[in-house]
């Protein structure tokens, strides 16, 4: 789980992106929404994710539209906000941390790494006839630790860096990398769907 969190993807572009823009607390809220994802999953392995993969087809389609659209709006936003980066971000509805949760939610939904791994993966180091209670919880516990851990680690990384920028035009260069980082993570998700 957390070598497949590490890896580069549009749920660690997103939460670099909101980190750095909004603020930690965003990236933080983020990490818990494609925490929330990856239980949600967990929990839908255990009950038989392919056969509900196969009859919710389409609302898993649909997610992944919603998870794209909504990152190539939040990549124009950045790309057409005046304001350079700022050390105290405010708080606006573009950027409230039940919208950041709900975009790390919708973006893990939407993730077919993510379906791939629980639907996939998850079935051969775990015997999932045979699990019981106390075995959901631990898969549950690693991967609020394995998963969480390591977006939150991307979240820090990516405010440190944002607090060591000082120049406003560096800001408005980051801003504008991110922004198109977002569309184009975006477009690519739409593309695949």
């Amino acid at each position: 789980m957390a070598i497949l969190a590490v890896v580069p993807s549009t749920s660690v572009a997103l939460v670099v992106t909101r980190s750095s823009t909004a603020g930690l607390a965003h990236g933080a809220a983020v990490a818990a929404g494609i925490v929330l994802g990856d239980l949600i999953f967990v929990l839908l392995a255990v009950l038989g994710m392919t056969a509900l993969a196969e009859l919710l087809g389409s609302l898993f389609l649909a997610l992944r539209y919603l998870a794209g659209a909504y990152l190539i709006w939040f990549g124009i936003t950045l790309l057409r906000s005046g304001a350079a980066l700022k050390s105290a971000p405010s708080e606006s509805p573009a950027t409230s941390l039940p919208t950041s949760l709900l975009a790390g939610l919708l973006i893990t939904l939407g993730d077919v790494k993510a379906i791939f791994f629980y639907a996939s993966l998850l079935p051969v180091f775990v015997d999932l006839s045979s699990i019981q209670v106390a075995d959901i919880a631990m898969i549950a516990t690693l991967t609020l630790v394995a998963v969480g851990g390591v977006k939150l680690g991307y979240a820090l990384a990516a405010r440190k860096v944002v607090m060591l920028i000082k120049s406003p035009r560096l800001k408005r260069s980051t801003r504008l990398a991110a922004g198109g980082l977002m569309i184009g993570a975006g477009s690519y998700l739409l593309i695949k769907t």
